[in-house]
């Protein structure tokens, strides 16, 4: 017992040891008052990424590093579909983290996170993957939408964690904390390809674009012989279709089964969000669903997805 204890505690310390000098406190004042959160640097030349919540409605403020030197920070870019932001503050005030790769995390996996709660700069606590492919729910002017695959963890997180860092036993930072969902029950966005994607164009373009088609669904059986010929036994439901939207232009009805998207299978709402990103408002967008008993291929013209 002794022995695996001390084997945890080795993980955890070195993983606190290598990521601390990687995560900033964030101080910000707005037309709200002043706020804090946590920041996690991204290379060497003073990027860094934060939570868009954590920043949202201010166009600079603070950072200041494990060793309590300070700089002002400028936004470069935030997007409050991924409650994700790109900083930017003098170059060479911390060491940059080492990004992982979310999609590889398993239930019951060790996370440590690091980050800034109730202004407490550097704290450390440690806890499993709760749970993987949880959605956080967030408003746009076109309804609701969904942030993806976000990471459910028992690791504490208080006020102020938001946009810190979630890291592995290699102390690869595999999420941005984002939310305190209740008691023992934290959320962060998964570091992947998709949040590599988003990052790369807050930082290039200072925003993120992606196309609406309109429509809401669920998972849905589909009948055998189709899932014996795609391989699969699932499409998206459609049970919403917004009106005056790109879907209901197109033809998408309530009771179409979505079976791919830009040729891409599609079962869940979160496959269809996903080929929405960096997709330009325009594009001539083709949708394959199963309606009484045939397979229709419709072209929808998307418009831009807008918070």
């Amino acid at each position: 017992m002794d022995d695996a204890l001390d084997a945890y505690s080795r993980i955890v310390t070195s993983v606190a040891d290598a990521l601390q000098p990687c995560v900033l406190s964030v101080l910000v004042r707005s037309g709200r008052g002043a706020g804090a959160g946590s920041a996690v640097v991204l290379d060497d030349d003073g990027l860094v990424v934060t939570s868009a919540h954590v920043v949202e409605g201010v166009r600079g403020g603070a950072v200041i590093a494990a060793d309590g030197e300070e700089a002002p920070f400028d936004v470069v870019g935030a997007d409050l579909l991924s409650d994700l932001a790109v900083l930017r503050t003098r170059a060479g005030l911390a060491p940059a983290a080492e990004l992982g790769d979310a999609d590889r995390l398993r239930v019951g996996q060790l996370v440590i996170a690091v980050g800034n709660p109730l202004g407490l700069a550097g704290s450390v606590t440690a806890g499993v993957v709760s749970a993987v492919g949880r959605s956080l729910p967030v408003r746009t002017a076109y309804g609701g939408h969904a942030i993806d695959d976000v990471i459910q963890t028992d690791a504490a997180l208080n006020p102020g964690n938001s946009g810190g860092a979630l890291g592995d036993a290699s102390a690869r930072v595999v999420g941005i904390n984002t939310a305190v969902a209740g008691f023992g029950l934290g959320l962060a966005v998964p570091v992947n390809a998709t949040t590599r994607r988003i990052l790369a164009e807050l930082t290039s373009a200072g925003r993120v674009r992606r196309g609406w088609l309109g429509v809401g669904g669920l998972p849905a059986a589909i009948p055998r012989a189709l899932a014996d010929r795609l391989g699969r036994d699932r499409g998206l439901l459609v049970s919403e279709v917004v009106p005056g939207s790109p879907a209901a232009a197109a033809g998408l009805y309530l009771g179409d089964v979505v079976i791919a998207a830009g040729s891409v299978p599609v079962t869940t709402a979160q496959d269809l969000q996903k080929l929405m990103l960096g997709t330009a408002a325009g594009s001539r967008f083709p949708v394959t669903v199963f309606r009484r008993g045939a397979l229709v291929d419709v072209v929808v013209e998307l418009a831009e997805l807008r918070v």
